[in-house]
């Protein structure tokens, strides 16, 4: 019996019944030979952490846009906490932490620079549309490797397809990462909030304090025991009525006072603008594309979705970047 094989008896032997096993994987885009010694899923996520569009995510805006100082969020360092998040459920249901941390690190992989303000930007712009859950599976499948892909699991690229809110994940892990996204953006973004001087902890309505806590630790960990308890035992993830119902009104607290807020959005206009420019320019001059971006559009590819690849795929300080070298006079470079 090999290792890989000892650890997918250990899962079927220790893990709740209504886990995702690796040994019963509906399995992968492309048929290979097992590892002797990662069962699939755990296979999945060194791929995840070793790639490059996961390296991108440490240069790309969470929520504030540049913000001065050392310890506000990104992209990067959100995933993490969705991870952490994650298997700390999992761990407690006896679900598969192998699973949903390749999800949790593979659930942003598409994301655009500037946080949802790229986003908005490429979706207003590019006819096909953009969503970035669905430009991370797009990643795992077609981008990553110079176009080989990582060829993830199915149980992986659902989970990742469907962490949004209005996702249907398969799998109980897929549903565990689905909250601990939403859990992590708006715990830690009051939290960057709160640093910005943006809200106080008083800010929070009694309605809201007085069901979760009243500091975004006590928050955080209300959310993850309230998940825990509603969920143990049975074959769906959910919150209790009065959390589920506390959270909503946090997050509409948020969209209030912070991600609508223009202290915090000041500069998104400027982002959105940098990203359409970007993207027409490109689509007006893909022979500046990199090589292998061209060689998609070779091979069939629209040439609409391969400009979103590129621009979509870089960093903020990338994206300035390239619009300084194509439109700023070298001259003015400070």
């Amino acid at each position: 019996m090999t290792i890989r094989e000892s650890l997918e008896q250990w899962e079927k032997e220790y893990l709740s019944p209504h886990a995702a096993l690796s040994m019963y994987s509906k399995g992968r885009l492309k048929e290979e030979e097992p590892c002797d010694i990662r069962p699939v899923f755990q296979r999945d996520r060194d791929r995840i952490l070793h790639s490059k569009a996961f390296r991108r995510l440490k240069d790309k805006t969470q929520v504030f846009l540049s913000p001065e100082g050392d310890h506000y969020r990104t992209r990067l360092t959100h995933t993490l906490e969705v991870s952490q998040n994650a298997r700390t459920i999992a761990k407690a249901l006896q679900l598969n932490e192998d699973l949903v941390e390749a999800i949790a690190l593979g659930h942003d992989l598409g994301h655009t620079p500037f946080g949802h303000a790229g986003e908005r930007a490429l979706n207003r712009i590019c006819e096909l549309g953009f969503a970035h859950n669905e430009q991370s599976v797009r990643t795992v499948d077609c981008l990553e490797k110079g176009g080989q892909g990582l060829n993830l699991t199915m149980e992986v690229r659902d989970g990742i397809l469907n962490h949004q809110t209005s996702g249907k994940p398969s799998t109980l892990e897929g549903q565990i990462v689905r909250f601990s996204d939403k859990i992590a953006y708006i715990h830690h973004d009051m939290d960057d909030a709160i640093r910005g001087g943006i809200l106080t902890e008083a800010d929070v309505p009694a309605e809201i304090s007085s069901v979760i806590g009243e500091t975004t630790g006590e928050r955080l960990n209300h959310f993850i025991h309230d998940i825990v308890t509603t969920s143990f035992g049975r074959d769906s993830i959910s919150m209790s009525e009065p959390v589920a119902e506390a959270m909503a009104k946090l997050r509409r607290f948020m969209f209030e006072r912070v991600y609508m807020n223009p202290q915090a959005k000041s500069e998104e206009k400027k982002a959105e603008a940098l990203m359409e420019t970007l993207y027409d320019y490109y689509l007006k001059a893909p022979h500046r594309l990199p090589r292998e971006y061209q060689q998609m559009m070779d091979k069939g590819e629209k040439k609409e979705r391969v400009v979103c690849d590129y621009v979509g795929a870089m960093t903020d300080r990338f994206a300035i970047a390239q619009y300084e070298e194509i439109y700023i006079p070298k001259c003015w470079h400070g």
